[in-house]
């Protein structure tokens, strides 16, 4: 698996060192809605990227989320990860803190991010304060409402495609799929594609950054989040972001050049197609409550980017994360797996295996690698943050670390059994060597009297007989020659 994520991040590095070969000292042209073709740009090549604007969305709902940000900072739940670039660990300028359904996690950059629960129903969480239940609950509103809103706008375009509906008023709201990218008579599939599990929650002062990168390509100006793909979501699902600005000093640095196009004391996010030079960028501004959604494949085909304002700023990502190997119940499930393969006396580091077949010893061995380096290390260096919000994650791992220990018994149960028979195979194969060379000292003399008797015509069996018989007097046959 990291194999292949390095791959994948040595790809990338290539196409964008491509990209900036081809373009040479020149910016890619980009619009803003000051520019008169950016409504048409967007419609036509960025018509996947739904604006809800603040007022749209209801105003109970703003104070509450509003609110938990601001409670969330307070208390000190949001932090820094430690993340790893091109062979580099870094820590990201963005603080982030991860909340969503109980028992899953998301993994980005090779972080793995364990979430803080929100209170789903039927749930007993003990949150550290009351105001942190308050902001998960917001939160957990926040999720419900995108979801309904997403599942609505999707029906409501296809409606609209259905119709063949060209009316401008609507614009932003209906994305261009293809036949095949959404099945609207597939309930299933669209509320698969639909229910966040969880949200990646974002925060970042500029003001308090020494130094933030510039955009590469467009000249968009500084950047909070590079140019990316969000990861490890369910194919072709929808990301939803809600974007606070908080209110702050404007201070805008006479000294350094305003980027041609944006303003740059908001906040934006700028969209581009994947690797593309030809189509221009879109810098979209993103207001205090407004929210938008990257629907169907537009997180697989562009890539999208956050440019920095001059305001503080939080932002709530609302995912459908590809949970399949990120959840609690599925690696106790894997660990399971290995305990089936073990007796487990009464007396402590007392364990024998009950199949030593190769296949049953490497699946114990990879879930054991992936126990300690995908849940125990991840948690441990993490860990500290969540006793911020919640002890829910303490009890599980604690649960974790002790199946982990019996594996540990496990691996060295395999290496003493190896230690005990590896003389065994030493001597066997010495003994081979010794036999092979017995049997091919013998066959050589045979060899030379079959010769001697053949060229003297003394005997009537034809020579393969004669040989046949030589190789019985020896017990071999013919076929067990051919490993001699």
């Amino acid at each position: 698996m990291k194999r292949m994520e390095g791959t994948s991040e040595q790809e990338r590095e290539a196409k964008k060192q491509k990209l900036l070969k081809e373009l040479g000292n020149r910016w890619l042209p980009y619009l803003t809605p000051k520019d008169a073709e950016f409504y048409q740009l967007w419609q036509e090549n960025y018509s996947k990227l739904m604006l809800r604007e603040a007022n749209r969305i209801p105003d109970f709902l703003h104070k509450e989320v509003q609110q938990a940000f601001l409670t969330l900072r307070k208390h000190g739940c949001l932090f820094q990860d430690l993340v790893r670039i091109k062979g580099k660990n870094l820590l990201t300028p963005v603080s982030r803190l991860l909340i969503g359904n109980p028992g899953y996690t998301y993994k980005y950059l090779n972080s793995r991010l364990f979430t803080v629960p929100w209170p789903v129903e039927g749930s007993n969480i003990k949150y550290t304060e009351d105001e942190i239940f308050s902001a998960c609950t917001a939160f957990f509103k926040l999720n419900d409402y995108l979801q309904k809103d997403t599942i609505q706008a999707l029906n409501k375009l296809h409606l609209i495609k259905s119709e063949k509906n060209e009316d401008g008023t609507v614009f932003g709201m209906i994305p261009e799929f293809s036949k095949s990218g959404l099945d609207m008579g597939d309930d299933i599939e669209l509320k698969k594609r639909t229910a966040y599990n969880l949200t990646l929650l974002n925060y970042m002062d500029p003001q308090k950054m020494s130094y933030l990168k510039e955009e590469p390509y467009f000249g968009m100006g500084k950047m909070a989040v590079s140019w990316h793909h969000d990861e490890n979501l369910v194919e072709r699902s929808t990301v939803a972001v809600y974007s606070y600005s908080c209110e702050g000093p404007k201070v805008i640095d006479e000294d350094e050049p305003n980027p041609e196009g944006r303003d740059p004391a908001l906040w934006h996010v700028g969209l581009k197609i994947a690797w593309d030079i030809e189509t221009p960028g879109l810098a979209v501004p993103l207001r205090q409550g407004d929210c938008y959604l990257m629907l169907d494949d537009l997180n697989i085909t562009h890539q999208h980017c956050v440019l920095a304002g001059l305001q503080p700023r939080f932002s709530s990502t609302h995912r459908v994360a590809e949970c399949s190997v990120g959840t609690l119940d599925y690696i106790l499930k894997q660990c399971q797996l290995v305990m089936q393969n073990v007796w487990d006396d009464m007396e402590p580091k007392t364990m024998h295996l009950r199949s030593l077949e190769p296949s049953v010893v490497k699946q114990g061995e990879e879930i054991h690698n992936e126990v300690e380096f995908e849940w125990l290390r991840q948690f441990w260096f993490h860990g500290h943050r969540y006793k911020k919000c919640t002890d829910w994650w303490h009890l599980p791992m604690s649960e974790l670390e002790g199946l982990w220990k019996k594996m540990e018994c496990v691996v060295i149960l395999r290496h003493d059994l190896w230690q005990l028979l590896r003389p065994l195979k030493l001597y066997r194969k010495e003994q081979k060597n010794h036999s092979n060379a017995y049997l091919q000292c013998n066959i050589s003399s045979l060899l030379k009297c079959f010769m001697f008797k053949a060229g003297a015509a003394r005997r009537k069996d034809s020579a393969s007989e004669w040989f046949s018989n030589s190789l019985k007097y020896l017990k071999l046959s013919p076929l067990n020659m051919q490993h001699l």
